[in-house]
């Protein structure tokens, strides 16, 4: 039987320590992963669920969005994406006496753990202005609500469209379609929390923002660099690719500031031999300083020009532009400002350097740890820099790899859930609908925040997601949202962002992933697009939560008709009815699905085209990949100050916290922690065990302070700290972002650690 939901929040105040784990996954991985599940759906149910996850006639896991492999194992899915299922599986239920025993007020009061362990909602629910509980409405009246409020605006400019990468194509596709036959481009996306860098720096570079590899290439690369990522914890079926690729001979370096369980050591719970002894991953580890990775690469750079040979001149001079001036650029790397910048050795580096000239095919995988930093565009573009040098972007075994971290983020971006769409994307949706889309590029998240602060914005509608608690500078968000005259939020499950209302406040309880949609009396599926570009169908075995809920496209549907009525050009109705319609529209409007509805019924999808993974083509301005030749940067600190980097615990995916444990890095019972490398302790005289406000620095003077955290003496990199996230996204000021991307720069956060009062 699944357990009831934890009556008051759990104490928090004196985590359990122990040391770093030097292995994942196991056996505990898979005592963990069923006590979670039968806590959740009980035994039947956890076994009838679990065993339809990334199968291909099954449900696209709700977590990552690492692709599946042609050959599925009959246990497709890992411990942190079984808790995704359980979580949304669960039989726990927030019914509308939830709310009427729970004002606003308490619930604002709860930490993220209680609020998402009370179960899946159930019926759409209202706070009407000056109301203290949210209240049951009918779906009829919530689209009016919306309609009323915008309606209202002085402007379709005055409204937001946030997304979040659980999100649908289709759903996707429709949202985007009615917010531009609306009026705006305001379509804020939790990629751009996460990886816009990336496609910042890709789409310069090589012409497609994406990465450049599928998952064979890691099976047959000569050498994998995993730099800024922990996939033991944020995207564990990774682990399985590595250990396949070791197998074949391929060796890995990781780059990162903390070791990872996960890249030390790999114990497959699925073979006899991973559950005894496991694969060793990491055959070099570079422990380093946090924004020291371009420092590292430049230098990487300028040593393989300078080996005779190394470089693959034929594919520089036919496939690349701007040689010379990356070249000049490099050949300036200074030894001693790398070594400065990455707190690496000399040896460190050169070994690296000997197993980059005895590759012949290269992989660079990268996530959070070098997309959230002000310089994390000529970051990436750099790594592109070191992989056109020896030719290692389209050809097998070879390429760019950033993994994103939720399950259709991708997708929604190839969808159209963009702030600034292309004007070729435009032209297609104007043909194909019959409207004149917006020109004028909207608001990302940074943008939307500042935009509901300063009061230009009024209207928010979230599709997915916990945009409070994702964003930076909480306290601004926060007053931000306040000030909305309508905050609407499509979930699944309570978040924070429930209890941070503008004037009205509307939650609309949508299916999840795991459960059956039957439209017009037939059974519909969706699709999503994984980390690499493969596109296929996800269908939902469980009966709905509950009879209220709507789908995603539906719930877009039923909207546009609402707030649209008879000037809309696009039929809605259609729509929602079958969502075959859908894709054949998204097949004349998006390269790449052309008879979309036929090549996702094939087991397993498609591929979508990358030109310069299949044909060595770069669609740049300058028609060929570019070399690029920025200045190097990297933080620095002032005296007595550390660099925080905020990150995920192993109990938690995103925002959302399934325990208060985190097994690899020996922290339990508690989140509020603060890692600190045991000599950068002792200067600042912080013993282990010791209690502390961690008070943010920045430029603007503004005092931000995050309270009460315990010291824990950690290997980390000299100067580096780390503590999770969302506690801390109060230290990263709204303005401290990448440039380019504008990323919020939550993995560089300059921090003096301060005696807590209750200490």
């Amino acid at each position: 039987m699944a357990t009831k939901p934890p009556k008051g929040d759990p104490v928090q105040d004196a985590p359990q320590v122990a040391g770093p784990q030097r292995a994942a996954a196991g056996l505990p991985a898979i005592g963990h992963t069923l006590r979670m599940a039968h806590q959740q759906m009980g035994v039947r149910r956890t076994a009838l669920t679990l065993l339809g996850v990334n199968q291909k006639d099954g449900f696209d896991c709700p977590g990552c969005a690492w692709p599946e492999p042609e050959h599925r194992h009959r246990a497709e899915f890992c411990e942190n994406g079984a808790k995704a299922v359980a979580e949304e599986a669960t039989l726990r239920r927030v019914t509308p006496g939830f709310f009427a025993a729970h004002p606003v007020a308490d619930l604002a009061g709860r930490s993220g753990y209680w609020l998402g362990q009370q179960g899946r909602l159930t019926h759409p629910m209202y706070l009407p202005e000056g109301g203290t509980h949210y209240e049951p409405v009918t779906w009829e009246r919530a689209f009016d609500i919306v309609g009323e409020e915008i309606a209202a605006l002085g402007s379709p400019d005055e409204a937001v469209f946030y997304t979040s990468g659980r999100t649908s194509n289709e759903a996707a596709f429709l949202y985007q379609l009615f917010a531009r036959e609306l009026g705006t481009n305001n379509l804020p996306d939790c990629s751009n929390m996460c990886h816009e860098s990336s496609g910042s720096a890709l789409s310069e570079t090589i012409g497609v923002g994406k990465g450049s590899v599928l998952l064979e290439d890691l099976y047959q690369a000569d050498l994998i660099i995993v730099a800024g990522q922990n996939p033991g914890t944020n995207h564990p079926r990774m682990l399985t690719a590595l250990e396949k690729a070791k197998a074949n001979g391929a060796r890995i370096v990781s780059v990162n500031p903390l070791p990872e369980a996960g890249l030390e050591r790999f114990k497959n719970p699925q073979t006899a031999r991973g559950l005894a002894a496991g694969t060793a991953l990491t055959d070099l580890f570079l422990q380093i300083r946090l924004g020291g990775d371009q420092a590292l690469f430049r230098l990487l750079n300028k040593l393989i020009l300078d080996t005779p040979g190394a470089v693959d001149e034929e594919f520089v001079r036919e496939h690349t532009h701007g040689f010379e001036e990356f070249a000049a650029a490099a050949g300036a790397a200074d030894w001693a400002d790398t070594l400065t910048a990455t707190g690496l050795t000399r040896e460190d580096i050169e070994q690296c350097l000997r197993m980059v000239l005895a590759s012949e095919r290269v992989i660079v995988c990268w996530a959070m740890g070098l997309t959230q930093h002000k310089h994390s565009v000529p970051m990436i573009r750099e790594i592109v820099n070191f992989l056109l040098l020896r030719g290692n972007i389209g050809r097998p075994g070879a390429g760019v790899c950033p993994v994103r971290g939720h399950s259709n983020v991708q997708g929604d971006r190839t969808m159209g859930i963009f702030e600034r769409p292309a004007p070729a994307f435009l032209d297609a949706l104007e043909k194909e609908f019959g409207f004149a889309p917006p020109r004028e590029h909207g608001y990302d998240v940074v943008r939307a925040i500042r935009a509901l602060r300063d009061g230009h914005a009024k209207v928010f509608f979230a599709m997915g997601g916990n945009f409070v608690s994702a964003s930076p500078d909480t306290e601004v968000t926060e007053a931000a949202m306040r000030r909305a005259r309508l905050t609407v939020h499509v979930s699944t499950k309570l978040n924070r962002s429930h209890t941070v209302t503008g004037a009205r406040a509307l939650i609309l309880p949508t299916l999840g992933r795991t459960e059956r949609d039957v439209r017009g009396g037939r059974e519909q599926f969706v699709t999503v697009e994984d980390s690499m570009g493969m596109v296929h169908a996800s269908r939902g075995r469980l009966e709905p939560a509950s009879g209220q809920l709507l789908s995603e496209p539906a719930i877009v549907c039923r909207l546009a008709r609402r707030v649209l009525g008879e000037r809309s050009t696009v039929p809605w109705e259609e729509f929602e009815r079958d969502y075959a319609a859908i894709r054949d529209r998204i097949a004349r409007v998006i390269p790449g699905f052309e008879d979309f509805n036929a090549r996702v019924a094939r087991p397993g999808g498609f591929a979508l085209p990358h030109a310069p993974r299949d044909e060595r083509r770069f669609p740049t301005a300058t028609g060929k990949a570019n070399f690029t030749a920025a200045p190097v940067e990297y933080p620095t600190l002032p005296e007595g100050r550390l660099l925080l980097q905020t990150l995920r615990s192993h109990d938690q995916y995103n925002t959302t916290i399934y325990g208060l444990d985190d097994r690899y890095r020996g922290i339990r019972n508690g989140r509020r922690v603060v890692l600190v490398n045991p000599e950068d302790a002792r200067e600042l005289r912080l013993a282990d065990g010791a209690h502390v406000d961690l008070v943010g620095e920045w430029k603007d003077g503004v005092e931000r302070r995050a309270p009460g955290f315990r010291v824990v003496h950690y290997p980390t990199a000299r100067g580096c700290a780390a503590a999770y996230y969302p506690e801390t996204n109060v230290l990263v000021p709204l303005d401290a972002t990448a440039d380019t991307s504008n990323t919020p720069a939550s993995k560089s956060v300059v921090v003096r650690l301060e005696q807590s009062a209750t200490d």
